[in-house]
């Protein structure tokens, strides 16, 4: 299921965000052997990738998944809004 998930970051900082992966009804998503990817991009209709969000599964049977950006990638993000994804594939 989509959700909208609002990050700040600062050109130059480390980013680390969690995400807890529920079902419908609330419960943990068990992505035990899923893959994951994660890019930013500066609109829904861009093709061209702005900077990609490392994805660590940090508890699948918990649903938790880790998005991390180093400093030295964000440092080439230019100031703006932009969108991300987080795409999963069993």
């Amino acid at each position: 299921m989509a959700q909208f998930v609002e990050l700040d970051l600062d050109q130059g900082t480390d980013l680390s965000y969690n995400l807890d992966l529920t079902q419908d009804d609330g419960s943990p998503l068990n992505v035990t052997g899923y893959t994951f990817s994660s890019s930013i991009r500066k609109s829904y209709y861009s093709s061209n990738v702005t900077a990609n969000l490392s994805v660590t599964v940090a508890n699948s049977v918990g649903g938790n998944v880790l998005l991390t950006m180093n400093s030295a990638v964000s440092a080439n993000i230019k100031a703006g809004r932009y969108l991300f994804d987080v795409k999963q594939k069993d």
